[in-house]
């Protein structure tokens, strides 16, 4: 009795290290993408329609929300025209102080957080396309959903995807969980008989 129990234990060591093996690396991709959901790259960069919503301690007259305009840039009373796209909200936080400091403003402490990302697009063989509101964490397979779900023409095993700022279409598998990310181009093609 005791052999049977020592030979079933030394079973199932190997097998449930290979099991924990196997899932701790997705565990740990899974936390990555969640971390990393506002863009490929990991840290996010703003772009045109950004909302952002800026606080300058002991200035409530320039604390507020705004946009990144379709020029790149945001237009803050006292520190006029700053460039905002392609910056994170750390560097535009610099670049907001920098300005302010230039002005009236004396050793500005400003904070910068989005308040509302870009949309993403998805077109194709789904049943209401168009401009949607992007939310972390936003897959593939949710932007679907969010557009009411395939047509009746839709091939329902692949995607084609365009990343905000780039000209070339990626194809996925519609089984794996891939991120959209705001700005981004969502297509899904249409199956052949």
């Amino acid at each position: 009795m005791l052999r049977t129990n020592r030979c079933a234990g030394i079973l199932i060591v190997p097998v449930l290290s290979f099991f924990l093996a196997g899932v701790a690396p997705s565990i740990a991709l899974a936390q990555d993408q969640r971390v990393s959901a506002a863009s490929p790259s990991g840290t996010y960069l703003l772009g045109p329609t950004d909302r952002i919503r800026l606080k300058v301690y002991g200035e409530a007259d320039i604390t507020g929300e705004y946009e990144v305009d379709s020029n790149g840039f945001v237009s803050i009373p006292l520190a006029g025209h700053v460039k905002a796209v392609g910056l994170t909200t750390r560097q535009l936080e610099k670049g907001i102080s920098s300005a302010l400091a230039k002005g009236i403003v004396r050793d500005p402490r400003v904070n910068v957080e989005i308040a509302l990302y870009r949309p993403f697009y998805i077109l194709g063989e789904v049943k209401k396309s168009g401009e949607y509101p992007y939310r972390m964490g936003l897959t593939v397979m949710d932007a679907v959903a969010t557009a009411g779900g395939f047509t009746y023409r839709a091939n329902e095993n692949k995607v084609y995807l365009r990343r905000s700022g780039s000209t070339v279409e990626e194809i996925y598998a519609l089984d794996s969980p891939v991120l959209v990310f705001p700005g981004d181009n969502v297509r899904v093609p249409e199956r052949y008989f």
